[in-house]
Parts: structure tokens; C-alpha cells; sequence
């Protein structure tokens, strides 16, 4: 069979399952779930590929990996969908623990599934396998229930992909592709080749000596160090380059306990972004250094807890240059946007750095990405149509024995190794 009926089977077969592949999007719209406890939704990605005669393997507390085989042995092509809500109080769709899917990844879900809908009809025309790969915990967010399962043992990792890569659940994976949502886009547009910021976290306590409010000169204010901290951040900033994109923004968790005690422990939590490993890490000594000085200032102690974040992600382009051409042919050249900036992190950016991988986005959204206003307006692009242009990149990767999947994986250069991964975010 020729690629361009492959091509027409996938749509064929996507436009005959769009009504369920919407259904599925709302379904998951109207429960949503924090990650690593996304528990129905986990359920219904497996009730799914059930339906689809699908086997699964279960990883990283709710992660779901079915897996479908091709006429022979070849490249594995992981098609990736997100479980997780973002915290978003007020959104219209808000559900347990204020919850609500303002990012779009209820519209992933439904993507990856409707791909594997459209690809499984056409398997036996292609060289290798496709992973459908529903992920959790994208969104790193609830730091204090996470650090709960890690010490239960469930979890080592706060990312969803970062504990999926320790697992080992990509370890036989050669290649992965995500479409994200484009806020503020009501168009069918699809938006390629984007890049973004990665970054750590960081937990600072500052340690004082307690003291009644009527007489300070007794006690030590750590409220003061923490306020002189944030002081002298913000008084580095002129310092950071532009092409750096440091973005360090802190917030005081814990200001004290009583109004009329001089507070003796108060607790900042921030993120250090950048555009890579090295602005990372000059944001993160900036913070360093601008901490210990407030401390010393004020008598009192700090002690800072530094967690893994995100790295930018790495675009792979010759992955890129294979889906752009399929989105062309669906939505037009005019419609294909280049080079914008993917709001925020995605711990694709880790993935990114060991396997040849891409997260393009496209429209049919509007509103702001983890605001109350955002919200699907074109359920056919958000859901279907990215359906459509992930199974077809997967056939053009894996038709004619799989030629352009191995091109990639032969020409890919990975920035880490998953051994030098692992290290970096145990910190070693």
C-alpha cells in the first residue's frame, strides 16, 4: 500500500471515531486530577485500549503504556498523552482540590488515543512499533504530597517523565512526539520548532530566634532576612542577559506563626529558570549568594533544599521537519507558525535530552494557559485533528521499513545519556 492511502485510512478511520475521540476529551475535562493520583482517568485510558484490543503495562503510579506492533521488527515511536490537571481555582471545569484542565492535556489524552484509533488500522503497512503513552504529573505542583509518596517509597522523582525515565518505561523507545495546546489560538495553526525554559526549585528556611513583638531587640526576625533575600535578588536582576532568560520569582510560604511573635522560621519557595543548564545555574548562585548575605545581615541561619526541575527542551529538527510536513498537508503552509515560546516548563525538555523527541502545539484554544478563561473553542483541532497529525507522522516515520525513524535515531545526538540524566537530577 502506498503512504498516501495509509494517510487516508488514518482520517478515514479518525473522522469515523471523531464523536467518541471528543467525548473522551470532555470526559477527562470534567474530572480532572492532580498528578500521580489521576486514578480515573488512568482508568479510562485503559478502559480505552481495551476497547482497541491495546495491551498495557502500568508505571509511576497511574501511567499507562500500550504498545502496538507493526508487520515486522523496527524503530519504537511513542505517542504521548498527560494525565494531569493544574491547580486553577474559579476555572468553570474546577474539580476536587481545585483542579481543572487550564493547560489542555484532557486534549492530549483524547489525541493520543484517536492516533491509536487511526494507526492500528494500518500497522500491518509498517516497520516497527507505536507506544501510546498516557504520562503523569507533568505539572510540578503539590511538592508536599509528592515528598509524602517519595517517602512511602512510591515515587523517587517529583516529574512525571523523570520518574518514568528512572522506571525504565522509556528505555525501549527510540523516539516521542506530543502536541500541546496553544493558548490564546482559536485557528487550526500548528505551532513547531518552539523552545522554552528549564528550571530547579528551591525550598529556603531562614531560622531566627522567636521573641515577643513588643520587644524585638530580643529575638532574631527571620522575616527580615527573607525580605532582605528577596531584596537582593531583585537587585542582581540588571546582571542576567537577555539571551539568558533567567526568571526567578519567590514567594513566602510561611511568614511566621503569630502577628505579635518576631517570627523565628519563615520559608520561601521559588523557581530559578533559564534558557540552559549554565543560565540555570547562574540564576541559582545568584539566589545563593543573596540568601546566606540576608541571613548573615540579620544574625539568623538559612538552609536551602534544591530539588530538579526541567531542562529546555531540544527540538529535534529533522523529527520536526517530518511533522511539519504531514500538519502542512492538513492545515496549510500559511498555517504552520515557527519559533514561538512554549509558555513555561514541560519535563518533555527532559526527554528531549536523551531520545530524539518534539512537542509542537497547536489551536483551537483560548484564554491563558493556567487561567480561569482558558478553554477549548474548536473541539475538532484540539481533539481530531491532532489525532490526525500524529498517526500520520508515526506512518511516515515507519513506512517503507521505517526509513526516516532510522535516519533520526541514526543521526540524533543526545545532550545526556540516561546515566548522566539520572545523576544530574540526584544531584551528583
Amino acid at each position: 500500500m502506498q503512504l498516501a492511502e495509509i494517510k487516508q485510512r488514518i482520517i478515514a478511520e479518525t473522522d469515523k471515531n471523531s464523536g467518541n475521540i471528543i467525548d473522551i476529551g470532555r470526559k477527562i475535562l470534567n474530572n480532572p486530577e492532580l498528578g500521580f493520583f489521576e486514578e480515573k482517568t488512568s482508568k479510562l485510558v485503559k478502559d480505552e485500549f481495551d476497547k482497541l484490543t491495546i495491551p498495557y503495562e502500568t508505571y509511576a503510579q497511574t501511567g499507562v503504556k500500550g504498545t502496538v506492533k507493526g508487520k515486522k521488527d523496527g524503530p519504537t515511536v511513542c505517542i504521548i498523552g498527560e494525565l494531569d490537571a493544574v491547580k486553577c481555582s474559579g476555572h468553570p471545569n474546577e474539580g476536587k482540590d481545585a483542579a481543572a484542565h487550564a493547560c489542555g492535556h484532557n486534549a492530549q489524552i483524547a489525541a493520543m488515543i484517536g492516533a491509536a484509533v487511526g494507526i492500528r488500522k494500518v500497522m500491518d503497512e509498517l516497520c516497527g512499533n507505536v507506544v501510546f503513552f498516557a504520562v503523569p504529573a507533568e505539572e510540578f505542583i503539590e511538592i508536599q504530597k509528592r515528598a509524602e509518596l517519595k517517602s512511602q517509597g512510591k515515587i523517587e522523582y517529583f516529574g512525571g517523565k523523570q520518574q518514568l525515565i528512572a522506571e525504565g518505561a522509556f528505555d525501549d523507545i527510540d523516539i516521542a512526539i506530543m502536541i500541546h495546546a496553544q493558548p490564546n489560538e482559536k485557528e487550526p495553526k500548528v505551532f513547531v520548532r518552539g523552545y522554552n525554559l528549564g528550571f530547579k526549585v528551591k525550598k529556603i528556611t531562614f531560622k531566627g530566634k522567636a521573641a515577643h513583638g513588643s520587644k524585638p531587640h530580643e529575638g532574631t526576625n527571620a522575616l527580615n532576612a527573607a525580605a532582605l533575600s528577596i531584596l537582593g535578588i531583585h537587585s542582581n536582576r540588571e546582571t542576567f542577559r537577555d539571551e539568558e532568560r533567567i526568571r526567578i520569582h519567590p514567594i513566602i510560604t510561611k511568614g511566621g506563626d503569630v502577628v505579635n511573635s518576631v517570627p523565628d522560621e519563615v520559608i520561601i519557595e521559588t523557581y530559578v529558570r533559564g534558557a540552559n543548564l549554565e543560565a540555570i545555574n547562574k540564576g541559582d548562585a545568584t539566589v545563593n549568594r543573596s540568601t546566606t548575605g540576608a541571613a548573615q545581615m540579620i544574625g539568623a541561619t538559612v538552609q536551602t533544599e534544591d530539588m530538579p526541575g526541567y531542562l529546555p527542551i531540544a527540538e529535534n529538527i529533522d523529527l520536526s521537519k517530518v511533522f511539519e510536513n504531514v500538519a502542512t498537508e492538513l492545515v496549510g503552509e500559511d498555517n504552520i507558525v515557527f519559533g514561538e515560546e512554549i509558555t513555561g516548563s514541560t519535563d518533555m525538555g527532559d526527554l528531549s535530552c536523551i531520545i530524539p523527541a518534539i512537542q509542537p502545539s497547536i489551536g483551537g484554544f483560548e484564554g491563558n494557559l493556567h487561567g480561569k478563561d482558558f478553554k477549548i473553542c474548536d473541539e475538532n483541532t484540539a481533539y481530531v485533528l491532532s489525532a490526525k497529525i500524529m498517526a500520520m507522522t508515526v506512518a511516515e516515520l515507519l513506512y517503507d521499513d521505517a526509513k526516516k525513524a532510522k535516519d533520526i535515531i541514526k543521526n540524533f545526538k543526545p545532550k545526556l545519556t540516561k546515566k548522566d540524566y539520572l545523576k544530574y537530577i540526584k544531584g551528583e
